[in-house]
């Protein structure tokens, strides 16, 4: 069974998200920063079916963590989630599913749930 990745450096949003998912049947795991994403990523490569992803990273943006990720993962899908939709622009070309917060609970599941699925 593929795992979800999620990724976000406010402790709070990554609880609820998780438990959201969690409370959905999928199995995640959880990332604070880019880097400690990227390790885990390279770790489980084969086991993670979907990232989810803040733009707004402790030292680091969303796009940096994805232009990183498809040197490895050219293909894995990934959900990028922002309250700024200027910021949209800059995952040009990265392959990513760009949605706004506010995020509703049950569009999460059904979003994450297509991507694992495919």
């Amino acid at each position: 069974m593929l795992q979800v990745l999620l990724v976000d450096d406010d402790p709070l949003q990554l609880r609820v998200r998780n438990s959201i998912l969690h409370g959905a049947g999928v199995v995640v795991h959880t990332a604070t920063n880019a880097e400690s994403a990227l390790a885990l990523l390279r770790s489980m490569k084969d086991k993670i079916g979907v990232v989810v992803t803040d733009h707004h990273l402790s030292g680091h943006t969303g796009t940096d963590l994805v232009r990183e990720m498809r040197v490895f993962a050219p293909s894995l899908p990934v959900v990028v989630l922002s309250g700024m939709p200027e910021i949209e622009d800059e995952y040009e070309g990265l392959n990513v599913i760009f949605r706004f917060k506010p995020f509703p609970p049950d569009e999460l599941i059904k979003v994450v749930q297509d991507l694992l699925s495919q």
